[in-house]
């Protein structure tokens, strides 16, 4: 697989492609059978959250012969979608996120546990509510596409107490209790590793030093 980062100029995001090795045009016994000019044939290719449709963006797909197949949605905030509609108007390409619609366009929805093959990739979904209602993670072989769910050294924004609790159980009950260890590939900031955030998320420890502080008890006489 080749992996590609790219930085969305609006809400400040990343959005990353990933191409397959494989070809997306299959060979017939005496016959080439190829879209690219010169023969060159096509590698199926993932987008991850179109923040926003950048001409580098745009560059990579073409330069590198992608022929791009799914747009994984981790969640649907307009920093993380605003690119959708500049995409769907140059590529026909499958949306799949949790929601049953992404700005105009239904997608193939998708829920926690599933895997689904697209590109010549295996994708597993990871369900974490809490940032959003709708926040997924995308492990593809050793990659963890984490949304803002899970930064470097940061966990999800919540409005709420009880979705901080919520967003909290799910990550140590379904990110980091995976065995082994990942790349780590948030919607912002740069990227890390699973065991590094298990060792050192100033977030996680916050949460668990207060989850487990108790309140004193006292009985005045």
């Amino acid at each position: 697989m080749k992996l590609f980062f790219q930085y969305c100029s609006y809400g400040f995001s990343n959005c990353y492609i990933l191409g397959s090795d494989k070809s997306s045009v299959q060979e017939t016994a005496g016959e080439f059978d190829s879209n690219a000019e010169g023969g060159e044939k096509q590698r199926a290719a993932i987008l991850v959250d179109p923040g926003s449709m950048e001409k580098v963006t745009l560059e990579t797909i073409e330069n590198n012969n992608f022929d791009l197949k799914a747009v994984l949605i981790t969640h649907d905030h307009l920093g993380h979608v605003r690119g959708l509609r500049t995409l769907k108007r140059i590529y026909n390409a499958e949306v799949f996120a949790v929601n049953q619609r992404i700005m105009d366009y239904k997608t193939n929805m998708v829920k926690d546990g599933d895997y689904f093959n697209v590109a010549d990739m295996v994708v597993e979904v990871i369900s974490i509510p809490g940032h959003s209602s709708d926040s997924a993670v995308y492990r593809i072989g050793n990659l963890l596409f984490t949304g803002d769910v899970l930064t470097a050294g940061l966990v999800g924004s919540t409005a709420s107490a009880y979705g901080a609790k919520t967003q909290m159980n799910k990550l140590r009950s379904r990110l980091l209790s995976l065995p082994g260890d990942y790349v780590l590939l948030p919607g912002h900031g740069p990227p890390s590793t699973l065991e590094a955030e298990r060792r050192f998320n100033a977030d996680i420890f916050r949460y668990e030093e207060n989850r487990t502080k108790r309140p004193a008890f006292r009985i005045d006489f």
